[in-house]
């Protein structure tokens, strides 16, 4: 565990205990115990004050990071928002779950943190959105539900759902008299003929909205509506934000938070040539990504942005952090101010991350760190303040997290651990020594895949350590980088011959890993005298 990023943080030593179930949080009848579950949709795990970010500024989660817990090396297991999110809220990886796009369906034979809550008598809350289907077996194939992929995790109990079409944000725009049309294809453009637009590009123009009434501060204040009915009784409230997942339209005064020049440019060395010949997806990739859903009025390939353009969309970007920065502050002020901060457990971090820009990407697809690396700020009453972690932590270790707090046993399909011992300063005796994400691109409507490649064959897998990162493809080539000598991942090693044993040990551990984390659910009981036995433990 390192200091950095937070030197006025109080410092404390990390103790050894051999187990996690060591650590154990009390029931939720014994004394009022909230849990504030707040998600981002496409947050960078760069992007924090705290983190030492060369120009952004996140005041108020930075000091959320300094009460807490903040989590430097922490990702999520996939993307897009669909399947990131049933890793989240299941504690599976993605090879478990199954939820390999937006509208595949989530089986229903799994639990998730919203029945486990439940089950244990806590009502879980969402405002916000989880975007998962529902399993369609024993439903009609006219049921609505199945014409969505942004569906309502079984369990929540939705006190404000708000999908694509922000019909709930709208009307309440509407209540303030704002003229129609009033969609989110008229709410989301950007003033017009406004000053320096042509010199700061496409999405330096602010939204048509101020700030006060954008869709993240009516986010934040149907919650707080909420929590104001919630005093002195147990809540589990999940607010799952949109930003700052695009269109990037950012209201004033934040759309020039941030001028182009002084933000960071994205990684545009070695040029596009270089990264197309890399691997085949990838090539495939950056010739068919539309730039569409990240610069207004685009129809040329992301590939193609201009820098100019790439440094206004990053620093609109960071504008939109900036926003959620100040919304999630009143939260913070409203916990302290009613006498809960003492009792609440405050859990900040993102679905997915976002290129924005770097090696010609946009989005979150493919196999580079950006996409999947992710911000996770953990804020336990009874944890130390200031705890900075270096070690690997997973979205997968979310789950375990939060029912181990409420005093909840840890259903046998999670494939993660509890991260309180890390929270509460006391290194576990045994962890993971690697990450591992994985993303599937297959798309069953044959509309936008690989020309070639099943859908069973469009899936890739990432094992990163310290020193290498190997990618697995099922027919495609391997790809592994030296993170040492190459952190950029610029040069694929993997068809050197002087690699080939370690391409070889990297597989094998890839294996050994699905191995260990194939699902568990009833492999661990066992029938005989005397009723069904099972044995409980950790994987490492």
């Amino acid at each position: 565990m390192g200091t950095s990023g937070l030197p006025a943080a109080p410092r404390r030593s990390i103790k050894e205990t051999s187990s996690l179930a060591n650590i154990k949080g009390p029931s939720v009848h014994d004394t009022p115990r909230n849990v504030l579950f707040i998600t981002v949709d496409q947050w960078r795990g760069d992007c924090l004050g705290a983190m030492a970010h060369p120009c952004l500024r996140t005041p108020r989660l930075d000091q959320l990071a300094r009460e807490g817990c903040l989590f430097r090396r922490h990702y999520g297991q996939t993307a897009p928002c669909g399947p990131a999110r049933a890793s989240l809220l299941t504690g599976q990886y993605l090879m478990n779950h199954r939820v390999v796009n937006n509208g595949t369906p989530l089986d229903a034979g799994f639990t998730n943190i919203a029945l486990e809550v439940r089950r244990h008598g806590l009502e879980p809350t969402l405002i916000g959105y989880t975007d998962q289907t529902p399993d369609p077996r024993g439903l009609s194939p006219a049921d609505p539900a199945l014409s969505t992929y942004e569906g309502v995790l079984p369990g929540f109990s939705a006190y404000l759902h708000q999908t694509e079409d922000a019909r709930p944000w709208l009307a309440w725009l509407r209540a303030l008299g704002y003229p129609e049309p009033l969609d989110v294809e008229h709410i989301y453009r950007h003033q017009e003929n406004y000053p320096g637009a042509a010199e700061r590009g496409p999405t330096f123009p602010p939204a048509r909205y101020p700030a006060e009434h954008s869709d993240t501060a009516f986010i934040t204040d149907t919650a707080l509506g909420w929590l104001q009915n919630q005093v002195g009784q147990p809540w589990f409230l999940h607010l799952a934000y949109l930003r700052p997942h695009p269109p990037w339209v950012v209201p004033e005064p934040y759309h020039d938070h941030y001028h182009p020049e002084a933000v960071p440019p994205p990684l545009r060395d070695p040029p596009l040539s270089h990264w197309q010949a890399q691997h085949p997806y990838l090539d495939w990739h950056l010739r068919r990504h539309s730039q569409r859903s990240f610069l207004p009025g685009g129809s040329r390939l992301a590939a193609t942005v201009g820098l100019d353009a790439a440094l206004q969309a990053r620093a609109s970007y960071f504008g939109l952090m900036a926003e959620l920065d100040r919304q999630i502050g009143r939260l913070l002020d409203y916990l302290a101010t009613s006498d809960q901060e003492d009792r609440t457990l405050v859990v900040f971090t993102s679905d997915h991350g976002e290129h924005l820009g770097d090696r010609f990407l946009w989005g979150k697809h493919g196999y580079f760190d950006e996409a999947y690396h992710i911000p996770l700020i953990i804020r336990d009453p009874d944890g130390q303040h200031g705890q900075v972690v270096d070690a690997f932590t997973e979205a997968v270790d979310l789950m375990p997290t939060l029912l181990t707090w409420l005093g909840f046993p840890v259903p046998a399909q999670c494939d993660g651990e509890s991260l309180l011992p890390w929270v509460r300063g006391e290194a576990p005796g045994r962890w993971r020594d690697a990450l591992h994400w994985e993303f599937d691109f297959r798309d069953v409507r044959g509309e936008q895949q690989p020309p070639g490649l099943p859908a069973d064959q469009c899936q890739l897998a990432v094992l990163r350590d310290e020193h290498y990162k190997y990618v697995h493809f099922p027919t495609l080539a391997p790809l592994l980088f030296d993170l040492q000598a190459d952190p950029k991942q610029c040069h694929n090693l993997a068809a050197e011959p002087r690699q080939a044993a370690r391409v070889r040990d990297y597989a094998q551990r890839m294996l050994s890993w699905r191995m260990l984390h194939s699902d568990r659910r009833l492999a661990n009981l066992q029938a005989g005298p005397g009723g069904i036995r099972a044995w409980h433990g950790t994987r490492y």
